[in-house]
């Protein structure tokens, strides 16, 4: 253990994620092929605004910054309630190590941490979609004890 630590984003950082979490996550549509590159960057940011429509104040949302020795090295978003109604159940809408800190075990840190977050606060299970080109984050979260309840497939036709 690196004796990595969560702590709630300042302002200044949750506003500079939001604009890395939907660039990142409009990368991933587009290599998923579900979204244009034109338009991607536009949806992904609607819907983290409608997510979010409070911003970082917006009711059970944690914002939460990974740091090891005082150095910033990840990032958290955490839903309380899930997305879709699951009960008992919280949401990991994004999960990041910043890329100077990654190789080094604290991808698995993190997401225990975060497990931590969601275990007290009294929720039973944390669910989370990862994308299927993502075969590191896949390998993380089987050997970590995570199940596929739900997967989509798609086969091009032409």
């Amino acid at each position: 253990m690196t004796g990595l630590t969560l702590r709630p984003m300042t302002p200044a950082e949750f506003e500079a994620w939001q604009d890395e979490v939907a660039r990142a996550y409009a990368d991933e549509q587009v290599t998923a092929g579900t979204w244009s590159a034109a338009e991607a960057l536009e949806r992904s940011r609607r819907t983290n605004a409608e997510l979010l429509p409070q911003g970082s104040d917006t009711p059970r949302m944690l914002f939460l910054c990974a740091v090891v020795a005082g150095t910033p090295v990840g990032r958290v978003w955490i839903g309380l309630d899930h997305p879709r109604g699951t009960a008992d159940c919280a949401f990991l809408f994004d999960i990041e190590l910043l890329d100077e800190h990654r190789g080094r075990g604290l991808g698995r840190e993190l997401l225990l941490a975060a497990e931590e977050v969601v275990r007290q606060r009294g929720t039973a299970a944390l669910e989370l979609n990862v994308f299927g080109a993502n075969t590191r984050a896949v390998r993380l979260y089987r050997s970590a004890g995570y199940t596929v309840t739900t997967q989509q497939m798609r086969k091009p036709l032409t």
